[in-house]
Parts: C-alpha cells; structure tokens; sequence
C-alpha cells in the first residue's frame, strides 16, 4: 500500500486559496487524468476490501462519482451517487452537515438498496469528516449496510477520523 501512497502523492497538486483565502485544496485531478497510475490505484483499492466483500459502490459527490464508477467498473457491480441537495429526480433521504468551509446537505434516493446490501462507500478526500459521516448514515437510513469506506487522501490534521469512529477508515494516502 505504500507504493499506492507514493503514486497518488506523487499526482496531487497543492492550490492555495480555494475554494477560499487560508484552505489549500488538495487537486487529485492529476491523478484521475492518469490512466495507468488511477488504475493501479482503483485495483488497490479493491484488492484492500475484496472485491467480494461489497454489493454496490456508493460515491460521493462529485469526485467519489469518478471513483466509485471506475470500482463499480472494476468489479462488475453497481454504482449510487450521494448528491447534493436538489440534484436527485425521486424520493430521498436527505441531511444537512457542516463543512471546513460552510455548510451543504446531501441526499439519496430512498431506493437505492435493498435492505442489508453491502454498500462500500468512497469519497476522494476525507477532512473533517462531515461528508462521510452524513453519507454513512443516509446509507443506512436507505437500507444499506456499510461494507466499507475509502477515501484517496486524508487529512490528519482535521479530525475526520476522529468524527468516524468507531468506523474503519481506509485512506490510500495520509498527509
């Protein structure tokens, strides 16, 4: 897993001031434009959790869709977005959460699983937590049962982890 982290630290690029003055955006889009590396990276990813060990992958928006489609692909199984408020066409479970930077709600639809399916649930990075653990919960409140959560890159210096425990965290990259 250390050449995974090398590999997707060697394809981040730091953007100062965005998506406001004092954050520093960590662009993984270097990454997905890669083909090779974002492949290795995608395989080690389901090597990490089996790719038996989960039913449907649920990506958060909008750079865990990139993400969970390229598992989904992989893996030969279905993939759910987790939108943001608004976006979803049907019926929807939907929460509000705080970011590092303001605040934003995300929904799902209410038939996105069947009861007690594994769902692994991805995102690109995990920060202070408020996203994952908004879409944890909107994923069972669906029916879902969480197989697993990953994230490309976490940052330690937020207490993302923290927010999730006792949950596992899976992050390819730690800074």
């Amino acid at each position: 897993m250390a050449d995974l982290a090398e590999l997707v630290a060697s394809r981040i690029v730091d953007v100062p001031d965005f998506p406001k003055a004092g954050i520093l955006f960590k662009d993984l889009t270097p990454l997905f434009a890669d083909g090779p590396a974002f492949r290795q990276v995608i395989d080690g990813i389901v090597e990490h959790h089996g790719a038996d060990s989960f039913d449907v992958v649920a990506g958060i928006e909008a750079r865990g869709f990139v993400i969970a489609a390229a598992i989904a692909y992989a893996t030969g199984i279905g993939v759910v977005p987790v939108r943001k408020a608004g976006k979803l066409p049907r019926e929807t479970y939907a929460a509000s959460y705080a970011l590092e930077y303001g605040e934003a709600a995300l929904e799902l639809h209410r038939d996105a699983f069947t009861p007690g399916q594994r769902v692994l649930v991805v995102d690109d990075v995990l920060a202070t937590g408020g996203t994952a653990a908004t879409t944890l919960d909107l994923v069972e409140r669906a029916g879902g049962r969480i197989a697993g959560f990953t994230v490309l890159l976490e940052l330690s210096f937020l207490p993302g982890r923290q927010r999730l425990a006792p949950r596992d965290v899976h992050a390819v990259l730690t800074v």
